[in-house]
């Protein structure tokens, strides 16, 4: 996903069954690395999200230059220091939709950013998470640019680490955006994964950033690779700083493309943790 901007369209690549092991659950071969702890956020106190860590994107998006719904023609308004939209309870996150009307809108989420108290270049993110199976919830775990040095999108790139529908709420998609690579020309890059229990069982949602390549998992199971070509930032644009995005919309181009069921509201997106390494 995106702030003001259109998001991907699915193009599913793969479609293979997942593993229950996690990443972390395996000592590390010889070739692979080993990462260090940097930052992280294990839900540890009720109440409001660690304002030391997270903020909020905050409305319907209407006043930005893509036009209203964020973009995507979403149906959510992002609330702000909301508990009923974001809140930590009993040591996990939780991002909630509901169905009530809040400023220029019918339904209201969460939206949290760690930007400006987040910002890594390359490193290792696992973020554990359970997904909510309501049809219309647009869920996403992703990254977008803390300085935008190529300006605005794509040109300075997104990474998606986990998107997901509710009416399709057992396929999981990762994503890169840039110039060259994007839907809105018809050449993103994405890679997909059955997961038939996102929406019952926490899974790792894993990106491994280094500055030849990404890699995307679920648990410890690789379903995507966006490599880097060295030709220039229209086509690798991840040699800057990026930040966390969390949240759910409702409705839109890909989340309401096969209707809604507002009655089914409200929705969750439950978080156990995040976790940087480099």
């Amino acid at each position: 996903m995106k702030t003001a901007f259109p998001m991907l369209s699915v193009l599913f690549l793969l479609n293979i069954s997942c593993k229950n092991s996690t990443s972390e659950d395996k000592p590390p071969s010889k070739e692979e690395k080993i990462w260090n702890l940097v930052w992280s956020d294990e839900f540890e106190v009720d109440g409001l999200p660690d304002s030391t860590k997270w903020s909020y994107d905050i409305g319907d998006a209407c006043e930005k230059s893509a036009g209203c719904g964020w973009g995507n023609n979403e149906l959510q308004y992002y609330t702000d220091k909301r508990e009923k939209n974001a809140r930590v309870e009993d040591g996990k996150l939780i991002i909630e939709v509901h169905n009530e009307k809040f400023g220029s809108r019918e339904y209201t989420s969460a939206r949290l950013v760690s930007k400006n108290k987040g910002d890594w270049k390359y490193g290792k993110f696992v973020i554990k998470a359970k997904l909510p199976p309501q049809k219309g919830t647009w869920s996403a775990i992703w990254m977008l640019s803390s300085e935008n040095i190529y300006k605005g999108w794509p040109r300075s790139g997104e990474i998606d680490i986990m998107e997901n529908v509710g009416f399709d709420s057992d396929s999981i998609v990762g994503s890169a955006h840039t110039m060259n690579y994007n839907h809105s020309i018809g050449t993103h890059k994405n890679g997909g994964l059955d997961v038939p229990d996102a929406t019952e069982t926490f899974h790792d949602y894993i990106l491994e950033w280094e500055e030849e390549e990404y890699r995307i998992y679920v648990d410890d199971q690789l379903y995507f690779t966006f490599k880097n070509e060295h030709t220039d930032y229209k086509s690798w644009p991840f040699d800057q700083k990026f930040y966390l995005i969390l949240n759910i919309a409702y409705g839109g181009n890909w989340g309401g493309r096969e209707g809604l069921e507002p009655e089914t509201l409200p929705a969750q997106m439950v978080v156990d943790y995040v976790r940087v390494y480099q």
